[in-house]
């Protein structure tokens, strides 16, 4: 038998239907194929014979068929992955003396191209220097215990060496440093010079080094400098600021020359002004008029069908304000708390006399209404009336 073929591996997608997939090179048994399923997010799982899947056309050229069994078909999104790995072993054993079989022999070549193909594939997966390159050496003598939680990576001089995780936060110090750093460290000073600044290890420290050593430190982010920057900024508009104000100022100063030019113009215009003056006068006037009439109108509300809270310019009202209740037709005065109703008695008209000589004319006539008490004298002779009340709006109220 001849090994004409370089294929060791083949792939195909899973569709939650499909259980028979090909594989297309000779094993020699069963146990000669490695059957692995990929999940979609990555996941590698290596199935097993007989529980999984079933294999055929063992000892075959052109190969045979994986057969998964119910319960493990591959689903939709998933790749099945069917890779030959023959056992790297030698199990002819030639007898002195012996025939010389050829098919023996033949499958003992064939088995070592398969195993040398097996290794090829995976060389074939692995990262390698290009047939061009050239690299000291290969090996890295760190231990498991400085490799834990490093990362592969290559020196100053392109060799390959194990290093920490890139930019580890090792804290704060002050210009000077009072911890020892390791390359891609990063720490920030808290010196005033320095403050905040970030700055990473390029080279191995030791206590005492100096963070603006640039042989071993390298500024990261210059945090004085951008709050030198802001100042500047607020610096600058704090002029532009300025600026602006003496701008306004200019702009007042030609303001006030133009109006010195119009009061020339006004001087020699003296006709013009007596009119304008005239002209102001009358307005003067209305304006007058108008601050009468709001004043009465703050006084006198008019015609409301229910007592206002507010004068007719929404202020507060007025002690002594009146308006007319066209509901009760009542005339009301503000007493400076509360609205009071003006009453009347349209049934008596009184007529007064100095000679009059009528007992109790007057205190006949008049009524006296809340809080205002009424009292007659010198009855029956040219009678007089005393008025008098505990509330001063009442008695505004009574005299009218």
């Amino acid at each position: 038998m001849t090994v004409s073929s370089t294929t060791v591996k083949n792939s195909y997608s899973g569709n939650g239907s499909t259980t028979q997939f090909a594989y297309g090179y000779k094993i020699f048994a069963d146990s000669d194929l490695i059957v692995i399923i990929r999940s979609a997010a990555g996941t590698e799982t290596v199935k097993t014979l007989t529980t999984h899947y079933t294999v055929s056309g063992a000892g075959d050229a052109s190969g045979g068929n994986v057969t998964f069994t119910a319960g493990n078909i591959p689903a939709s999104g998933e790749t099945v992955v069917i890779i030959r790995e023959v056992p790297q072993t030698q199990a002819i054993d030639y007898i002195a003396n012996d025939p010389f079989p050829a098919e023996s022999h033949e499958e003992g070549l064939g088995r070592a191209t398969m195993t040398t193909q097996q290794v090829q594939e995976e060389l074939d997966r692995s990262i390698k220097l290009s047939r061009t390159n050239t690299m000291t050496s290969t090996e890295f003598t760190v231990g498991a215990t400085d490799r834990a939680n490093k990362i592969l990576a290559f020196d100053s001089s392109g060799e390959i060496s194990v290093t920490q995780e890139l930019g580890t936060y090792k804290g704060t110090s002050a210009t000077v440093t009072t911890a020892a750093f390791v390359q891609r460290d990063i720490v920030k000073s808290t010196t005033s010079a320095q403050l905040n600044n970030v700055y990473i290890c390029v080279a191995d420290s030791v206590i005492g080094d100096s963070l603006t050593d640039t042989d071993h430190f390298e500024l990261l982010v210059d945090a004085v400098s951008a709050a030198t920057s802001a100042t500047a900024a607020a610096s600058s508009a704090t002029a532009a600021a300025n600026s602006a104000t003496a701008s306004a100022n200019s702009a007042t100063a030609s303001a006030s020359s133009a109006t010195t030019s119009g009061n020339s113009a006004t001087a020699s215009g003296n006709s013009a002004t007596a009119a304008a003056n005239s002209a102001t006068a009358a307005a003067s006037s209305a304006t007058d008029a108008a601050a009468s009439f709001d004043s009465f109108d703050d006084t006198y509300l008019g015609a409301k069908s229910s007592a206002p809270s507010v004068d007719n310019d929404g202020n507060a009202l007025a002690t002594g304000a009146l308006y007319f209740n066209s509901s009760t037709n009542v005339l009301n005065v503000w007493s400076g708390s509360a609205w009071i109703a003006i009453q009347s008695d349209t049934d008596v008209k009184v007529s007064v006399s100095s000679n009059d000589t009528t007992p109790g004319f007057l205190n006949g006539k008049l009524v006296a209404g809340e809080a205002v008490t009424l009292t007659e004298n010198n009855n029956g002779g040219n009678e007089t009336l005393t008025i008098a009340a505990t509330d001063p709006t009442a008695l505004a109220i009574a005299l009218g």
